[in-house]
């Protein structure tokens, strides 16, 4: 394995960049089947691999090609009237984020998301809504500006999107082109900010291609699964991350 060692920077032993990119096929495949969940998954194993300052840039700069892929191969579910107006607000809330020089704390953010995200997900008068598509200007401009903090907020993207309404398979396209975008801008201010991706591209690449490959796994067990069985799975992953996220926040901001 030490031949991926010219691939990867210096401080990633070849087994780790293998498990990153082992594991990157199969967050794929885990998004694309229940439409969430991925990101989050991959950002975990970062984190406990990469340095600090680099798991956020790193982790947008993989999830914008894994989405990219998803994007392309179902582009044509996409729903053009939410993602407009989402690409408008997105732009926005990376503006905003870039003048922002002081980290937000982040468990603080982890907490109110969390918590958000069980209660757009289960509240009875949100399921029953008809979301204007107008809505997704600011939905995209408050999940951009949190995801240059909190490293992957595409279930609190998916969490606005209704299976029931949509439908499976332009539920997934629409939070995968959404989410492509929001991952994109995120590279761009980071780079802004002085980033050096170049060192990381290598790994980033090849995470890609195998995050390509993991999401035509993931498109077959897609189109098998029925709509109503896809929305229970698409709200179960929602809430299991959702409470994930307040538990991590409770961890650190409880005294004891």
């Amino acid at each position: 394995m030490d031949f991926l060692l010219q691939f990867i920077p210096a401080e990633l032993t070849s087994l780790e960049a293998l498990g990153l990119i082992i594991f990157s096929y199969f967050t794929s495949a885990v998004t694309v089947t229940f439409g969430i969940g991925g990101g989050v998954m991959m950002l975990m194993a970062m984190a406990s691999i990469l340095p600090v300052a680099t798991v956020i840039p790193v982790h947008g700069a993989v999830q914008m090609g894994s989405n990219g892929g998803r994007a392309i191969m179902m582009g044509s579910h996409l729903d053009w009237s939410i993602f407009k107006y989402f690409v408008l607000g997105s732009v926005l809330g990376a503006i905003i984020a870039g003048q922002v020089v002081v980290s937000l704390p982040k468990d603080w953010l982890r907490l109110i998301l969390g918590v958000f995200v069980i209660w757009v997900v289960w509240a009875p008068k949100l399921n029953k809504r008809n979301t204007n598509p107008l809505a997704f200007l600011p939905i995209g401009l408050g999940t951009t500006f949190a995801s240059m903090f909190v490293g992957a907020t595409g279930l609190l993207v998916a969490a606005f999107l209704s299976p029931e309404k949509l439908g499976r398979m332009a539920t997934v396209s629409t939070q995968a082109t959404c989410t492509m975008v929001q991952h994109g801008l995120k590279v761009i201010v980071f780079g802004a900010l002085g980033f050096t991706f170049w060192d990381w591209l290598p790994l980033i690449v090849i995470m890609v291609i195998t995050g390509f490959i993991g999401t035509y796994t993931g498109k077959y067990i897609l189109h098998k699964i029925p709509d109503r069985l896809f929305g229970m799975l698409f709200k179960a992953m929602l809430t299991l991350l959702a409470i994930r996220l307040v538990y991590i926040a409770g961890l650190n901001l409880l005294p004891f």
